[in-house]
């Protein structure tokens, strides 16, 4: 879900503003050079790289993020035959996977939250969400019948993947297929984030499909400003400063309608079925977009009193918004209350 549109400053009296309360070093200087853009497509949506310095340096930007979205591609595509993924899903049951690095990086925290989230957010969910429409082989069939969701969700979740940690091989158990896409994109925009700033780049925002990290502030001083989707109707809506931050939304925007009833494209692993908890939508802001991306794919799931006393648990900057007697209703986590209270 598209987490936020950028501003250039909000206005105190229709937004609440939310600031770390501790901004990375490079949000103290302003840097040299104009803020130069970029854009373009991969990953089935669109990226936008905003970055400060000189404008010869944009050929040699955009090709290094080419690159690094071409190799993320690569890696966890469930629509590429032969990317990593696809591999790992084809070996047969028990077989050892010798993992790339981003592989093991991207299973190994996706691994991490489902294990501390009890599942919520699930990576071995592949065969589930062909099922239900979302995947590179939808069945096609509309909604399943029962007996269809059970054999699938016998053949899901993360507990069938193990993960040999120091020769960084993963192997699966039964026919658990994965499905990284949840956390892959928070994992690129990361990635293209550090490029960039090794490319040179005093401050850069960087945005795909609507996650966004934020390092060092534009040249006239102000942050990367970044609105949060939607409101809850009666409060002012968030505007977040990207001082060495990311931000990631997840929510039901991807969806079908079956006799009336909407389904979405995030599954509950306790049940084999979109979910049906009320959530509209749950974002996170952290210091990395991949473990933004990953826990808030959890809190949808968690539902609206589990997904708060995940993120206090958890230390999370987390708001979710979910539906209760009709009415949309926001709530919002302690660490997140810090940053609109400073």
């Amino acid at each position: 879900m598209h987490s936020g549109t950028t501003a250039s400053s909000p206005a105190q009296d229709r937004w609440r503003v939310a600031i770390p309360r501790a901004p990375s070093p490079a949000a103290l200087f302003r840097p040299q050079g104009e803020v130069v853009v970029l854009e373009g497509a991969a990953m089935g949506t669109s990226w936008r790289v905003s970055f400060v310095g000189a404008r010869a340096a944009a050929p040699s930007v955009q090709r290094a993020v080419v690159g690094i979205l071409d190799r993320v591609v690569s890696g966890f595509s469930p629509w590429e035959t032969d990317s990593e993924l696809n591999r790992f899903n084809a070996t047969p049951p028990g077989t050892w996977h010798a993992a790339s690095a981003d592989f093991a990086k991207v299973l190994g925290c996706a691994l991490r939250i489902a294990e501390e989230s009890g599942g919520a957010c699930d990576p071995a969910l592949g065969s589930l969400i062909d099922l239900w429409g979302f995947g590179p082989a939808p069945s096609g069939a509309g909604v399943p019948s029962a007996v269809e969701v059970e054999q699938a969700l016998r053949a899901s979740g993360w507990r069938q993947i193990e993960h040999d940690a120091i020769g960084n091989r993963f192997a699966r158990e039964a026919l658990a297929r994965l499905d990284l896409c949840g956390v892959a994109k928070g994992y690129a925009v990361d990635l293209v984030a550090q490029t960039v700033r090794e490319a040179g780049a005093a401050a850069a925002l960087v945005e795909i499909g609507g996650e966004l990290s934020g390092f060092g502030v534009k040249p006239d001083g102000s942050p990367w400003w970044v609105a949060v989707d939607g409101d809850a109707g009666t409060d002012a809506p968030i505007m977040a400063a990207l001082h060495g931050m990311a931000i990631a939304t997840s929510g039901n925007e991807r969806c079908f309608t079956h006799a009336g009833k909407i389904y979405s494209h995030t599954i509950d692993q306790r049940t084999g079925s979109p979910i049906d908890n009320g959530m509209v939508s749950a974002t996170v802001l952290h210091a990395s977009c991949m473990q933004a991306d990953a826990c808030a794919t959890a809190l949808m799931v968690l539902g609206a009193d589990a997904s708060m006393a995940f993120a206090e648990t958890h230390g999370l900057a987390a708001l979710v918004r979910y539906r209760e007697s009709g009415k949309l209703v926001e709530r919002i986590s302690t660490q997140l209350q810090a940053m609109l209270d400073d």
